[in-house]
């Protein structure tokens, strides 16, 4: 048997939401989720592989970040299944999280940017341990090798969660949670919308 919200209402619907949704306003909400997103340095990048039919999630290092932290900057090989997937179907999310339980999904758009300058301006050494160096004089791994380009996700949405208390405090909460059957509150999960993200890369 399945119930809908009409059947439960929304409140019943999703406990967890309604205990730990918190709206403290755009300025705090973006600058959190970059803040984490910063720390955490490494997610997984799930694209659409036509050719397969399937998502595919692979972990990738951030690069840097545009407008106000909200648009996100990776390293690619062109000739990598993830860039042939993107130029296909652009629609991508990025999601991380830490062994605490704070979390972050980035939903949006992506686009391949080879140009030499963009390549240049967020170059990284650390480049040649994953392309090698072909031996070629071309292929060798450096800022002009043209197998390097970049990946650019224009977030679209984002949703993330982030502690409010320490482990022990959480534990608690938890343990009543499941004894007295009310939801536990502990994060402060928050959501920035399409509209809310237009504004801020505005701005910035």
């Amino acid at each position: 048997m399945s119930y809908s919200n009409a059947d439960t209402g929304d409140k019943a619907a999703d406990p967890y939401k309604e205990k730990n949704q918190d709206e403290p306003g755009l300025e705090q909400k973006v600058q959190d989720l970059v803040s984490f997103i910063k720390k955490s340095k490494f997610g997984m990048m799930t694209t659409y592989s036509a050719h397969q039919g399937t998502l595919a999630s692979r972990c990738m290092a951030i690069a840097a970040t545009e407008h106000g932290g909200i648009d996100l900057i990776f390293h690619t090989n062109t000739e990598s299944g993830k860039t042939d997937d993107l130029k296909e179907h652009p629609e991508i999310n990025f999601a991380c999280s830490t062994n605490s339980g704070d979390w972050a999904s980035v939903s949006g758009t992506a686009e391949i940017d080879a140009d030499r300058e963009t390549v240049k301006k967020y170059y990284s050494q650390e480049l040649k341990t994953w392309l090698g160096d072909l031996g070629d004089g071309t292929h060798d791994g450096s800022e002009n090798d043209p197998r390097i380009a970049v990946i650019r996700i224009k977030a679209k949405t984002a949703t993330y969660a982030i502690s409010i208390s320490n482990p022990v405090s959480r534990g608690i909460e938890m343990v009543q949670g499941a004894i007295t059957g009310n939801a536990a509150q502990v994060n402060k999960l928050r959501e920035i919308s399409e509209s809310e993200i237009s504004q801020w890369r505005s701005s910035h």
